[in-house]
């Protein structure tokens, strides 16, 4: 991808990067001393530092962080700190098993066919009960969140390339807690994200639980909550030695759900490939977006308001690459648009926003119809059903008998058929 091709953000965080590590010599001063502290004032010669170092996700980082395998960790206020170390986590595999939990019959002002925010999915899992149960704690209430100070702490952190620790010294860095709940006998504090991603930060975890332990006499508990298409996914953390960053490890996962009616059978799909509509290929690129959960995540969160291509690549777990394809996806499916005015901007359609306002079971047979009004899908999953299985090279015969735009080459159709298999699996693990 040339550089014309590439968001402005990310052109130029990389070029902001690269000369402020030639301006400080950077890479000498890591590989010397081990790290290099860089100041906020430093690096606003260049760019604004929230823009420049606000990576919550390892496929965030700039090039030459990737390439040199580093991280940036804040420690005070306007300090941050660059070296080797590992400062992210990979999500485990998740259960599939989804608990059903339901709303006090009072509530009337939170509606859980429309989850637009971080705070909204808190409101619901809370007074659902979702976290009473997770936390196996009835006395549960809401008390600590939004922007503090740390305090003041050191800490050890993997040096990924010495297979050694890195002493770190927070003095006051701000940390944000987006929700706590006080029990009895502990405390959680919750991370909650409505995008989904192979990783996280532990920085969002790990420095309120290092500021908290100090301020209270009762065991604290780091949570993760994603919520994505109608499920509350909640993982437990702990720190085996709380004075390690990188002795994370998960401690319990489980799903939740508000939604009444989840069960999709295989005649429903059948029926659905039986009477749906087949519409003409679009000429939009085909898409490559394996995961169609995160089709679904991208519409999710062009809800609440139209996003830049920048946007969607600085909040989100995408690379500009990402970026490109999934919106492309969503575009193919006719559930986004892309207008170009000064920026690159996405926006639901009117098709897209109807979807996510039905109810689960509704919405997830409304996604299988716009994937299954495409024929080579409709034709795929229908040789799935016969078969019992389907593998890559059936895929790909299958989309040689279709006209597919801009699909030609041998190597194309491979990859493509990739995207075909994910999105079946994802239909047939409805069922």
């Amino acid at each position: 991808m040339s550089d014309i091709d590439k968001p402005e953000h990310e052109s130029r965080n990389n070029t902001a990067w690269q000369l402020l590590f030639e301006k400080y010599d950077i890479l000498h001063h890591i590989e010397q001393d081990g790290s290099f502290q860089i100041s906020a004032t430093q690096i606003k010669e260049f760019r604004e530092p929230r823009l420049m170092a606000k990576f919550d996700h390892t496929i965030n980082l700039p090039k030459l962080f990737v390439q040199n395998k580093l991280s940036i960790l804040p420690v005070t206020r306007g300090d941050y700190i660059i070296s080797h170390f590992d400062a992210y986590h990979k999500f485990e595999s998740i259960s599939s098993d989804i608990i059903r939990v339901s709303l006090p019959y009072y509530i009337q002002s939170l509606n859980v066919d429309s989850i637009t925010s971080e705070a909204v999915a808190l409101n619901c899992a809370y007074v659902s009960g979702i976290m009473a149960d997770f936390l196996e704690d009835e006395q549960l209430v809401p008390t600590v969140s939004g922007r503090m100070g740390s305090g003041i702490f050191d800490f050890e952190i993997k040096d990924t390339e010495h297979n050694s620790n890195i002493v770190v010294k927070v003095h006051n860095s701000q940390i944000e807690i987006d929700a706590g709940y006080e029990g009895l006998q502990k405390l959680a504090l919750i991370e909650a994200k409505r995008d989904l991603s192979d990783d996280f930060l532990v920085r969002q975890l790990y420095y309120p639980f290092r500021t908290w332990t100090e301020r209270v006499n009762k065991a604290v508990k780091p949570i993760f909550l994603v919520y994505s298409n109608g499920i509350f996914h909640l993982y437990e953390y702990q720190f085996a030695n709380p004075m390690e960053y990188s002795s994370i490890m998960l401690v319990k996962q489980k799903n939740y759900t508000v939604e009444e009616d989840m069960t999709i059978t295989t005649e429903e799909i059948s029926q659905l490939l039986d009477t749906v509509q087949i519409v003409k290929e679009p000429d939009i690129a085909f898409p490559q977006a394996d995961s169609f959960n995160r089709v679904i995540n991208l519409c999710e969160l062009l809800l609440g308001h139209p996003m830049t291509r920048e946007e969607i690549t600085i909040n989100y777990a995408f690379n500009v690459r990402q970026t490109n394809y999934y919106t492309d996806a969503a575009r193919y499916l006719g559930l986004i648009d892309k207008q170009r005015n000064n920026d690159i901007t996405f926006t639901l359609t009117s098709k897209g926003r109807d979807i996510l306002r039905l109810s689960y079971k509704q919405r997830q047979l409304a996604f299988c119809e716009a994937v299954l009004s495409h024929k080579v899908f409709a034709d795929s999953l229908r040789l799935w059903f016969k078969q019992g299985e389907i593998n890559n090279q059936d895929i790909v015969a299958t989309m040689k008998q279709n006209y597919l735009y801009n699909v030609e080459s041998e190597s194309t159709y491979i990859r493509r058929a990739s995207t075909i298999k994910g999105w079946l699996e994802w239909i047939v693990g409805l069922l």
